[in-house]
C-alpha cells in the first residue's frame, strides 16, 4: 500500500493506483475529459492537472501513479488556472455551437431546434412541453412576436428562415384545442407566497413559473380583466378568444388573481409584509410616475443586473417597468428568469443573478459549408401560416426545414459543463482560421461532427476494445491529426457494433445518435 496526502487528506491505496483514482477514493473531484475506466488510458485533455507541493511540478493525475509520501494539491489558484488554460486551448479548435443562433437571439432563450425536431416527428405534446419551459404564452406570442429568432436563423443564408414563430403558435394552439390543456409537473408546495403586481406578459410568465416551482403566486391587476397591454392590441392581430384561453391556462396552474385591485404605496407596503417576495410588472413607467418609492431612472425602475432586485429588499421588477419595449417575448423571458432568481432566494435567503450557461459559438457558415447542414433538413420552400395558423401537415413540413445548428448533446457535453464551471473564455487562444464544419450522418446510427472533436481518443479505444472491423483511428500526424474511420470507410461501416456506445461516451457533441433526443 502507498500512503500520500491529497488536499490535506491522508490517502492509502494500492501501488499502481493513479493519483486521480486515489483522489476519487476520498471524495475529491478532479475533472477529466479523456479518462474512461473501461478501457486502457492515455493522456490528452490535460484538464486533470494537479500540483506536487514540494516541487511545484504539474502533472496529469489520470495517468500518473501514486508515490509514497507525495503531497498533492488539486484546487489552489495555480491548479485551477492550469485547467482553465487547458479548456481554453481545447475550445480554440472546437468548432460548434452549444445552442443554435436562433435560440441565442431569442429573448426567452427557447430551445427552438428541439421544438422543430419534435414537431417534424409529429410529437406535438412534447414539442409544447419544450416550448412551455421558456414561453408561458406561446399562442399569444406566436401571433404578436416580431420574431427576432428568425433573424438569427442560419437557413436565411440559404433561402428563407424557418417560420419559428408560427411553429411556436402551432404548438400552443394544439394545446388550446385540447379539453385538458397541458400542465407540467409541479414542485412540492413550499408554503411561501409571491405577489405579482400586473397581469401583462411579464406578470403572467412570472406567476406561471413561480407556481410551477411550488410557490403560491397571486396576481394583483388594477383592471377588470387580466392581460395588461395585451388587451390594447387589436383583435385582428390578437383574437380575444386566444388571449382569454391562454390566460385561463395560466390560472389553471393554481395562480390566484385579484382583479380590479389597485396597488398604491400603502397597499404595496402591506404586500411586502404579507408575502415572501414581490414582483413589480406594472408596465411602462411614465415621467413623474411614482413606483412605490423604488429607485428609478428616466427609463424605469432600477434593478441589479441579472437579478431584477430593486432598491427594496425582496422586491423585484421585470418587463416594461424596467425599460419600454415592444417585444412581449422579452418580458416573458424576464418573467421566467425572475422566477428562477426568486426560487433560489426563497430557498437560500440569498439573491443571486440569473446564470446564463457557457455557450460555444463559431459564427457564420463559410461558403461551401451550407451543404453540411442542408443534408440534415428538407429542401421545401418556407410555409406561410394563414390566419388560422398551420395545419399539422404544414407544421411538420416547415419544421423539417430546420438545419439543426444546435448541439445534439448540450446537457451531457463535459466540455460545456467544465467551461461553465471554470468560467472560461473561448477567445483567449482563438486561431485566425477555424477548421471547416463537417457532418457525417448515418441516419440509423450516429452523427459525427469532426470539427467538435477534441481528440481524446475514447472512441478509438472503445471501437478497438469491441473489435470493430474498421472502427475509429487517429489519422495524420502532429497538429493535423484527426479522428476518423480506418481506411476512409463510411461511418456505417466503422460503427457497426458501437454507435450507441461511443455516442454516449463522447465528452463533447462530436458524436451523437441521429434519432435520439436528450431528455432536457
Amino acid at each position: 500500500m502507498v500512503k500520500l496526502t491529497i488536499d490535506n487528506k491522508t490517502v492509502e491505496v494500492p501501488a499502481g493506483t493513479s493519483v486521480w483514482q486515489a483522489a476519487k477514493s476520498v471524495g475529491i473531484d478532479i475533472p477529466t475529459m479523456c479518462y474512461i475506466e473501461e478501457t486502457e488510458h492515455f493522456t490528452s485533455c490535460m484538464v486533470c492537472l494537479v500540483k506536487e507541493a514540494g516541487s511545484g511540478r504539474f502533472f496529469a493525475s489520470c495517468s500518473t501513479p501514486v508515490v509514497e509520501g507525495q503531497v498533492i494539491i488539486t484546487n489552489d489558484a495555480e491548479t485551477v488556472e492550469s485547467r482553465v488554460a487547458s479548456l481554453e486551448l481545447l475550445l480554440s479548435e472546437h468548432v460548434g455551437d452549444c445552442e443554435a443562433p436562433c435560440q441565442l437571439v431569442c429573448p426567452a432563450h427557447m430551445n427552438i431546434p428541439l421544438m422543430n425536431r419534435l414537431i417534424a416527428a409529429g410529437d406535438f405534446p412534447r414539442a409544447l412541453e419544450i416550448v412551455k419551459r421558456d414561453i408561458a404564452i406561446p399562442s399569444i406570442l406566436g401571433l404578436i412576436c416580431p420574431a427576432p429568432c428568425e433573424a438569427g436563423c442560419r437557413r436565411k443564408q440559404v433561402d428563407e428562415a424557418v417560420s419559428i414563430c408560427s411553429l411556436k403558435r402551432f404548438a400552443g394552439d394544439e394545446d388550446l384545442k385540447s379539453t385538458a390543456p397541458y400542465l407540467p409537473e409541479f414542485s412540492t408546495p413550499s408554503g411561501q407566497r409571491v405577489a405579482v403586481i400586473g397581469s401583462g406578459p411579464a406578470g403572467l410568465a412570472a406567476a406561471w413559473y413561480l407556481q410551477l416551482k411550488g410557490h403560491q403566486a397571486t396576481i394583483f391587476e388594477k383592471n377588470v380583466e387580466a392581460g395588461g397591454d395585451l388587451r390594447k392590441i387589436d383583435t385582428e392581430n390578437l383574437p380575444r378568444e386566444i388571449l382569454d384561453k391562454e390566460i385561463l391556462v395560466i390560472l389553471s396552474s393554481g395562480v390566484l388573481i385579484r382583479l380590479n385591485e389597485t396597488v398604491d404605496e400603502n397597499r404595496f407596503s402591506e404586500l411586502q409584509k404579507e408575502y415572501d417576495a414581490v414582483v413589480v410588472a406594472i408596465g411602462t413607467v411614465k415621467d413623474g410616475m411614482s413606483v412605490f418609492g423604488l429607485e428609478k431612472s428616466m427609463h424605469g425602475i432600477i434593478t441589479e443586473k441579472h437579478s431584477y432586485l430593486t432598491s427594496s429588499p425582496k422586491v423585484f421588477a421585470i418587463g416594461n417597468s424596467l425599460r419600454n419595449s415592444k417585444m412581449a417575448v422579452r418580458s416573458v423571458g424576464q418573467g421566467k428568469e425572475v422566477a428562477i432568481v426568486i426560487d433560489n432566494y426563497l430557498k437560500t435567503n440569498v439573491v443571486k443573478s440569473f446564470h446564463e450557461r457557457f455557450s460555444s459559438k463559431f459564427g457564420k457558415l463559410f461558403e461551401g459549408e451550407f451543404t453540411q447542414y442542408i443534408n440534415d433538413s428538407e429542401s421545401a420552400v418556407r410555409q406561410h401560416a394563414g390566419r388560422e395558423g398551420f395545419t399539422a401537415n404544414e407544421a411538420m413540413i416547415e419544421a423539417k426545414r430546420c438545419m439543426h445548428c444546435d448541439c445534439r448533446n448540450p446537457e451531457s457535453c463535459v466540455l460545456r459543463e467544465l467551461s461553465d464551471r471554470f468560467e472560461v473564455s473561448q477567445r483567449r487562444f482563438k486561431v485566425d482560421e477555424r477548421k471547416p464544419v463537417e457532418r457525417l450522418i448515418h441516419r440509423e446510427g450516429v452523427v459525427y461532427e469532426s470539427n467538435k472533436c477534441i481528440k481524446c481518443g475514447i472512441c478509438v479505444r472503445l471501437t478497438r476494445q469491441y473489435k470493430e472491423a474498421f472502427g475509429f483511428t487517429f489519422i495524420g500526424r502532429g497538429f493535423d491529426v484527426r479522428v476518423g474511420v480506418s481506411f476512409n470507410e463510411s461511418i456505417q461501416k466503422g460503427l457497426v457494433k458501437t454507435a450507441a456506445i461511443v455516442a454516449k461516451a463522447c465528452p463533447t457533441g462530436a458524436l451523437s445518435m441521429f434519432n435520439e433526443e436528450e431528455q432536457l
